[in-house]
C-alpha cells in the first residue's frame, strides 16, 4: 500500500476549520459553529475523530500519488467508480450500476447524480480525462501501469500510442464505457483505487499547482472535504453535506496530526489526545506492543501486503544475484518477529503474501534462516565479483525515519554481520526524501513494503514487469519473468492464470531483486465507542464507514 505516494483535499469555512483545529478528543463534542454545510447550528453536537499520520502527504493528487500516508486520505475525500467494503470487494461509488459484457471485455459504467464539493456536476468526462491525464507519458504518473489492463492504455502510455486508441471513452456524462485487453477479474477493484479516482477537469485545467493546498481549488466529492492543511502539521477533514450518502456519514469532523515518532504517537493515544493507531495511518510503537496485549486492547489482522527489502541491481555489488541470495537467506525472519516486531507477522518467504486468494500455502521457493545456502551463495558470489573476503564487502540499508524501520534494520545488519562476515550501515531519511532517494536508484539497498492495490497475485509482481515500471527501482527485469505475467493477463481459465503466476513468482524468487521479510498483519489500537475503524484486507480505511457512539 507499502510504497506510496499521496495527496489531499479541500475546505470549509474558516471559522469552522479554526475550531475543529483545536479539538484535541474523539467522540460527541458540543459545538456552537457552523455546520458542514455553512449553516449555524446552536447546541449541535460534532462527532470527531483524532488521528495521527507519519509525515506530510507526498502527493494529494490522485494520479500522483503513490503512498499509503497520501493514500489513507485521497480515499476519504475523492470517490471512485467503486468503493471497497470492509472485505475488500468492490460496491457502488460514483458508479450507481454497471453492465459487463459477455466475453468480460467491456465494462459500462452509469454514473449516479453527484456533485463536486464547488456544486460542479460529477461527470463520466471527469473520469476519462483523469486516467488518459494518468497515461499521458508526460506528467511521469508512476502508477500509469495500472491503467495497463484498458485496451490501449500501455501502448499510449509506453510506445507512442494514439490516446484516441486508448479504451476509455465518455459517451455522454452518465455513461462511462472501458474496454479492456483481455478478461480482468479484479477490474472493478481497481476502479476504486486511489490512481482511479476522478478530477474535476475544469479546475485542475486552470489551476495546474490545485493539489497543493486546501482552499477553493482543492475540489473533490468524496464523503469529506479538506477542511484546513497546515504542512508538515496537521490536516482537518470535514464531513461534505454535498455528498451523495452523506446521510450515511457518521462523522462531522477528522483531525489529523504529523507526528513522525511512533513513541510520541503511543504516548498521545495512551493521553487520550489520539483513538486510534494502525495502518494506514501511523505504527503501533514496538515498545508498547506487550503492553496493549497484556491490556487486550491490541488488534491483529492478517492483511495482504509484505514488508521486503528492495536490491539496487544498478549497484555493483548488488548486480549479483548470488550476493543478493545469500542476504536473503541469511535473515531469520521468526526470529525478528518474535523478538522484534512482536505483532505475529508471518516469515514471507515467497513475493505474495499468504494473505491473498490461492496464495495461502509455502510455495516451497526459499527456507527461512537457510544459513548454510547463505554462505553457499555467498562464496558463489564473492568468485564471481573476485572479492576474496567478506570483509571488503560493504552494504548500505537505507530506510525511512522510524523506530520500527531502525530496529529492524539493526537485526538485519546484525545478522549479516554474524552470519556472512558482511559489514553494512544505516541510512535514515525523513519519507518525501527517502521515496526521492529511492526513487532515483540513489541506495543500495531500501526497505519497503507493499500493500495489494486489490486482492489478486498480479498486485505484488506487476511492478517487476520492466526496469522502466514506476513502481519497480530495482533496475531489474527478466524476459522469462514477464513472459509468464504476460501469459497470465491474457488466461481466460482461473487455474491456469494462477499457474502462470506462480510460475513467474519463482522466477523472481530465484533472481531476488527484493528480499522477502515478513507478511504484514495489522496491529491497531481504537478507543471505546468508535465502530468499524479498522482496515480492510489491503489496509484501506474508508471513513465513511465509522460510526462515534
Amino acid at each position: 500500500m507499502n510504497k506510496n505516494k499521496k495527496f489531499l483535499l479541500l475546505t470549509v469555512l474558516a471559522v469552522f476549520s479554526l475550531v475543529l483545529a483545536a479539538c484535541g478528543f474523539g467522540g460527541e463534542k458540543s459545538d456552537n459553529s457552523s455546520s458542514s454545510d455553512g449553516t449555524k447550528d446552536s447546541g449541535s453536537k460534532s462527532k470527531e475523530i483524532n488521528l495521527a499520520i507519519t509525515s506530510e502527504p507526498p502527493s494529494l493528487h490522485p494520479q500522483l500519488a503513490t503512498d499509503t500516508t497520501s493514500s489513507a486520505i485521497l480515499i476519504n475525500v475523492f470517490e471512485g467508480l467503486t468503493v471497497s467494503d470492509a472485505d475488500g470487494q468492490p460496491t457502488p461509488g460514483m458508479a450507481e450500476k454497471w453492465d459487463i459484457s459477455p466475453d468480460k471485455k467491456t465494462y459500462t459504467f452509469h454514473l449516479r447524480d453527484a456533485k463536486w464539493s464547488n456544486g460542479d456536476p460529477v461527470v463520466a468526462g471527469d473520469f476519462e480525462y483523469a486516467w488518459k491525464w494518468a497515461l499521458n507519458p508526460e506528467n511521469l504518473s508512476e502508477y500509469a501501469s495500472i491503467f495497463y489492463p484498458i485496451k490501449g492504455a500501455q501502448a499510449y502510455n509506453e510506445k507512442g500510442g494514439s490516446i484516441d486508441a486508448v479504451g476509455i471513452k465518455a459517451e455522454d456524462d452518465k455513461t462511462l464505457v472501458v474496454t479492456l485487453e483481455n478478461p480482468t477479474p479484479y477490474f472493478l477493484e481497481l476502479t476504486g483505487f486511489k490512481t482511479y479516482l476522478p478530477v474535476n477537469q475544469k479546475v485542475t485545467e486552470a489551476n495546474k499547482e490545485w493539489y497543493t493546498d486546501a482552499g477553493e481549488n482543492f475540489v473533490t466529492n468524496g464523503p469529506f472535504k479538506l477542511s484546513d492543511w497546515k504542512h508538515s502539521e496537521s490536516i482537518v477533514l470535514a464531513k461534505n453535506a454535498d455528498y451523495w450518502d452523506a446521510s450515511n456519514v457518521d462523522l462531522d469532523t477528522v483531525n489529523i496530526d504529523m507526528v513522525e515518532k511512533e513513541a510520541t504517537v503511543a504516548t498521545k493515544y495512551k493521553g487520550g489526545e489520539l483513538d486510534y493507531i494502525g495502518a494506514p495511518f501511523q505504527t503501533v510503537d514496538l515498545n508498547v506492543i506487550d503492553e496493549f496485549k497484556k491490556d487486550k486492547t491490541l488488534r491483529i489482522k492478517d492483511t495482504a501486503s509484505i514488508y521486503w527489502y528492495k536490491f539496487n541491481t544498478k549497484d555493483k555489488i548488488m548486480s549479483n544475484a548470488n550476493i543478493r541470495k545469500a542476504l536473503t537467506l541469511a535473515i531469520d525472519r521468526q526470529k525478528l518477529i518474535d523478538n522484534v516486531t512482536k505483532g505475529e507477522q508471518k516469515p514471507a518467504t515467497g513475493m505474495v503474501p499468504i494473505a491473498v486468494p490461492k496464495f495461502e500455502e509455502d510455495r516451497g521457493y526459499m527456507k527461512d534462516n537457510d544459513v548454510d545456502g547463505a554462505k553457499a551463495a555467498l562464496e558463489a558470489g564473492m568468485k564471481e565479483l573476485g572479492i576474496k573476503d567478506p570483509k571488503d564487502i560493504k552494504v548500505n540499508i537505507s530506510f525511512n525515519t522510524s523506530e520500527a524501520h531502525a530496529a529492524i534494520a539493526q537485526f538485519i545488519q546484525e545478522e549479516w554481520k554474524t552470519k556472512l562476515g558482511i559489514t553494512s550501515q544505516l541510512d535514515n531519511s525523513e519519507w518525501q526524501v527517502y521515496l526521492e532517494k529511492v526513487n532515483t536508484g540513489d541506495y543500495q539497498v531500501a526497505r519497503m513494503g507493499w500493500v495489494a492495490d486489490y486482492l489478486d497475485a498480479y498486485t505484488f509482481l506487476e511492478m517487476f514487469d520492466t526496469a522502466k515500471n514506476g513502481n519497480n527501482d530495482t533496475g531489474w527485469e527478466n524476459a522469462e519473468y514477464k513472459g509468464f505475467l504476460d501469459k497470465a493477463i491474457a488466461e481466460v481459465d482461473e487455474a491456469k492464470r494462477i499457474d502462470y503466476l506462480k510460475q513467474a513468482e519463482a522466477v523472481i524468487m530465484k533472481e531476488l531483486p527484493v528480499a522477502p521479510i515478513y507478511y504484514y498483519t495489522n496491529l491497531s489500537v481504537v478507543k471505546d465507542g468508535i465502530e468499524n475503524l479498522n482496515p480492510n484486507p489491503t489496509g484501506d480505511i474508508h471513513l465513511k464507514y465509522v460510526k462515534v457512539k
